[in-house]
């Protein structure tokens, strides 16, 4: 099967800060920004960058929660909301929990490829900070089969990415896992530190990884094999990018090394009834990134940055694996070995990914698409990396509930 019968692009990328817990301007107690702000200010600054709302020909919105943390519905009726020019424009929004922003970039793909739009802004966005995190561990189970939220943790996903660890520590050993852990923590900071709209853009920890290390699991506070430095945090954001076929490009006015084409991409589902058959690894994602490298043809090492779904920290080391740049078991060792620092074998996640720029779990495969974006223009600013002239490809990760929803797309510098 072809699934690029043309060539499909992205560009005008834009994300506003990822506000929570970590960012001087967040506090608690005081009002913040809603759902309005949020699609508006993303939106509107992508607007700009393709010439204004009459080049849209549809918008999507991705989006996982918003009917409970927000108690608000029909989404598409807020992309008119961002500009008048966009009333009475087809719109749709897309849940695949975690993995919705992914999704939105699908449907908006599948658009292009179908003929029907030549422009489609993409928006994804959450808004979570509206609950307490008991009460959010609730609304976010979700993601996964709620039948088990009475015998699953009270967090009740952190339970289960913490299963995933206690298995890996199982297999490898418990210091190796924890080593290559801490350093993807320690990696994510670092990262986000050169990013000015992450959310722990402020963190001024010294060794942010031996922090990590030196932190052990409290079964009575938390889970039994994870701390809170192996968790993403509770963010409010959104991303917003267009996506173009070549009419669309000139139709903006925007020049092919200002756009990243996508050469390939595979979308995956699992069963959300069945528990994983091996907790030490990704399958679904192993499948969605296997379909989305051929589709593209290439491998893993023709990869010149990633962005992966580090919900969890544990999360970015299975995900080394899944994607065959090391093998099973072998993740902790590649991640502490430093190949997957910015200035490593293959730069993983160079604004901060999930932990370090922040999970507005509807958004986040959005922000994922607008990082690739910004590194393969060379619009990443201090969190700009070097992509090598014959690795000019970069694979997005986005992944839904316990690895249950995956999209995974390959991007190329446009020529």
């Amino acid at each position: 099967m072809k699934k690029l019968r043309r060539k499909v692009y992205i560009a005008a990328g834009y994300n506003t800060i990822s506000l929570g817990t970590g960012r001087k301007e967040f506090h608690p107690k005081k009002p913040r920004p809603g759902i309005e702000h949020y699609i508006k200010e993303a939106g509107q600054a992508t607007l700009k960058l393709i010439g204004g709302s009459q080049n849209v020909d549809e918008g999507v919105v991705g989006n996982f929660m918003a009917p409970r943390f927000n108690k608000q519905a029909n989404l598409p009726a807020f992309i008119p909301m961002i500009d008048p020019g966009l009333l009475w424009k087809p719109c749709i929004s897309t849940e695949g929990a975690c993995a919705s922003g992914g999704l939105a970039l699908i449907a908006g793909m599948k658009s292009v490829l179908a003929e029907t739009a030549d422009v489609a802004l993409t928006v994804g966005f959450e808004v979570q900070n509206t609950v307490k995190a008991i009460y959010g561990a609730d609304i976010l189970a979700g993601a996964g089969w709620f039948q088990e939220r009475k015998t699953g943790h009270a967090f009740f996903f952190p339970g289960k990415f913490s299963d995933r660890a206690g298995a890996y520590y199982q297999k490898i050993g418990r210091e190796k896992a924890r080593r290559g852990m801490a350093r993807w923590y320690g990696n994510a900071i670092k990262n986000a530190r050169l990013c000015p709209t992450a959310q722990e853009y402020h963190n001024t920890t010294e060794d942010p990884e031996a922090l990590a290390f030196n932190t052990e699991p409290n079964p009575k506070a938390f889970v039994d094999n994870l701390t809170v430095f192996d968790c993403s945090k509770v963010s409010d954001a959104a991303s917003a990018l267009a996506i173009l076929s070549e009419d669309g490009l000139q139709r903006c006015g925007i020049p092919k090394n200002e756009a990243v084409e996508i050469v390939g991409w595979g979308q995956v589902e699992a069963d959300i009834s069945i528990a994983p058959e091996d907790l030490t690894v990704l399958e679904t994602t192993k499948r969605a990134a296997a379909e989305a490298l051929e589709s593209a043809g290439i491998t893993p090492n023709d990869l010149g940055t990633i962005e992966t779904h580090d919900c969890f920290t544990i999360a970015g080391l299975l995900a080394t694996e899944a994607i065959g740049l090391a093998k099973p078991g072998e993740g902790a060792d590649f991640v502490a070995q430093g190949h997957t620092d910015r200035g490593g074998k293959i730069p993983f996640n160079t604004t901060g990914g999930l932990i370090g720029w922040g999970h507005p779990t509807g958004g986040t495969g959005v922000h994922q698409a607008v990082t690739v974006w910004e590194q393969l223009t060379g619009k990443a600013g201090d969190a700009q990396v070097e992509i090598p002239a014959d690795r000019p490809y970069a694979l997005a990760i986005n992944m839904g509930g316990d690895d249950k929803t995956v999209v995974a797309i390959v991007y190329k510098r446009g020529e």
